[in-house]
């Protein structure tokens, strides 16, 4: 025997629950009969990003770029130096 259905339009009002209206995951799940986790597969599927995911994928995106610009300015830099190296040795 399986569990009970619920149409996704409920899900994500019970979602809305607890996003927008700060109701606590055992509080709607509670109200509404379902299960806390049911609730969060929930949150999950339909849940927006939370603000401080959003932040930490701004921050990885930065963070690999940078890494990226970094390794583009060490190899320029070892290119200069053995240029000047170079020109620092010729007898001209």
């Amino acid at each position: 025997m399986k569990g009970k259905r619920y149409t996704d339009e409920f899900k994500k009002e019970a979602v809305k629950q607890v996003t927008e209206r700060g109701y606590s995951v055992s509080e709607v799940a509670e109200r509404l009969g379902t299960t806390t986790h049911s609730l969060y597969l929930w949150l999950k599927k339909f849940g927006e990003a939370s603000p401080r995911q959003a932040d930490k994928d701004d921050l990885a995106t930065e963070n690999a770029r940078l890494k990226a610009d970094l390794k583009r300015m060490t190899e320029e830099r070892d290119i200069l130096k053995k240029a000047a190296k170079y020109f620092a040795n010729d007898p001209g």
